[in-house]
């Protein structure tokens, strides 16, 4: 009798606090962290590449701090911290939607490690002001349509995707930019993504990312034995190819190392501050939709304004800490939302058991030198496809409420301003410079700006095509 009354009685994955065992929660937690183990990373390796942290040996301690603050990020969003929090399984880690800022941010400051220094002055203050909107956020929530999110949301996707397939070439750095081999590495890894993801089910499914990564390894070391490993530039020399894996570095690293704080040091701009704030605004009104759409899609209720606030205000305060160990804004991922609406898995225990593991991987630097390496047409192929569909995402945002003249006006002049100053920036040239910093480089500012105000000043209702239809 004793025994049967001190026995652990077990309730269901599909409960919010249910209790499920610890194996059971484990499998489960690890199928959030395979579905964002490699996007937590990639803003790191694209914008620390183009500031020469890994040239500064900067990259290797960032990306561990990378996998420690989304765990424990992760952890307070799902437990909460006085108000901070929305208690939801929600899994947090380095936003991709910052990457087309931070591009022309880095551009417009010199592309090095002081511009690097400069993004997380603003990452900083950002952060703060993300917070304090979250305090504020149940009477700012009219200014956020699905017209503005969706249109600021395809902004972001259209910003990326030259970044994709940059990448995906072997990097317009690399002398070997373009070649052959590149864009097989690119092509296999793409098409193992898209092979495990629609013709598997399960967990194979869900981390059909970090499976074609990994097929990428295969092939690189495999091409390393058969082909050639070394080409020659234009000026004669002899270099190494892009796709080649460097080894050294994941042997020279540490099993064991505590984080390093604050690896980079800040710098404060105003420029740079200014196209931060909006972004931030922006990813408050991305985390908006992805808190709704996990209540609505796991829980199938609308999320109560105490859960979006402390999701928002988790977001803020997370991004500021993150920047304190030099890592990018942290913010919900949305295809984890996405996984909780496909799997109605909503337990928070299991998840938290995916966030720790992430705190481990923390102190583990040969796993951050194992992402390191990681050929750059490796992460084309997964890149391309990652940030394609978040413009995908926008047009399904943009197309919720149905599709009017007035809806067509501000998507129209939001995104062409947009992506026409994001590809054209300068446009701008004879104008103040801090106009450039603010607008220029990735047109995600200029889309936001003007949905914003378009969506204010044109008033609801006033559609001629519909009311001729009548």
């Amino acid at each position: 009798m004793g025994k049967e009354k001190n026995k652990t009685v077990y309730t269901s994955e599909y409960e919010l606090e249910g209790k499920i065992p610890l194996g059971k929660a484990i499998i489960l937690g690890m199928q959030h962290v395979l579905a964002m183990f490699v996007g937590n990373l990639t803003p790191i390796l694209i914008i620390g590449g183009m500031c020469g942290l890994g040239e500064a040996g900067l990259m290797r301690p960032i990306l561990q701090n990378a996998m420690l603050v989304a765990g424990i990020i992760t952890l307070i969003q799902l437990w909460t911290v006085g108000p901070v929090g929305a208690r939801l399984p929600i899994v947090m880690g380095t936003s991709s939607g910052f990457i087309g800022v931070c591009k022309g941010i880095a551009a417009a400051c010199g592309d090095g490690v002081m511009a690097y220094g400069a993004i997380m002055g603003a990452c900083l203050i950002s952060g703060f002001f993300e917070t304090a909107l979250g305090c504020f956020l149940k009477p700012l929530r009219k200014f956020f349509p699905a017209v503005v999110t969706g249109t600021v949301v395809t902004a972001i996707g259209l910003s990326l995707i030259s970044v994709g397939i940059n990448s995906f070439g072997g990097g317009n750095a690399n002398g070997d930019f373009g070649s052959v081999q590149n864009l097989f590495v690119g092509t296999v890894v793409m098409i193992t993504i898209i092979l495990f993801k629609h013709f598997t089910k399960g967990m194979t499914s869900a981390a059909s990312i970090l499976i074609g990564i990994v097929v990428g390894y295969v092939l690189c070391i495999i091409m390393g034995v058969v082909l050639p490993t070394t080409y020659t530039d234009a000026e004669g020399v002899v270099k190494t190819c892009s796709w080649v894996i460097d080894w050294s570095k994941l042997r020279d690293a540490a099993w064991f190392e505590v984080p390093v704080f604050m690896p980079v040091k800040m710098r404060f701009d105003l420029k740079v501050i200014v196209p931060m704030l909006i972004m931030f605004i922006v990813t408050a009104v991305e985390t908006v939709g992805d808190i709704s759409g996990i209540t609505e899609g796991g829980l199938d209720r609308e999320a109560t304004d105490k859960e979006l606030a402390g999701g928002v205000m988790c977001d803020g305060l997370g991004s500021s800490a993150a920047s304190l160990l030099g890592v990018l804004p942290n913010t919900s991922f949305s295809q984890n939302v996405g996984l909780v609406g496909m799997t109605k898995i909503v337990n928070l225990y299991a998840i938290s058991m995916g966030a720790i593991f992430l705190i481990i991987c923390g102190f583990v630097p040969k796993v951050a030198a194992l992402v390191e390496i990681m050929p750059q047409s490796v992460l084309g192929g997964a890149a391309v496809m990652m940030f394609s569909s978040i413009v995908v995402s926008g047009i399904k945002l943009l197309t919720k409420n149905g599709v009017d003249s007035r809806v067509v006006t501000i998507v129209s002049v939001a995104l062409g301003f947009g992506y026409g100053l994001g590809t054209t920036s300068d446009v701008l040239a004879q104008l103040p410079s801090w106009v450039g910093y603010v607008f220029g480089g990735s047109g995600i500012v200029p889309a936001a700006v003007v949905a914003l105000v378009l969506n204010i000043v044109i008033p609801e209702g006033a559609d001629p095509l519909a009311q001729k239809k009548e």
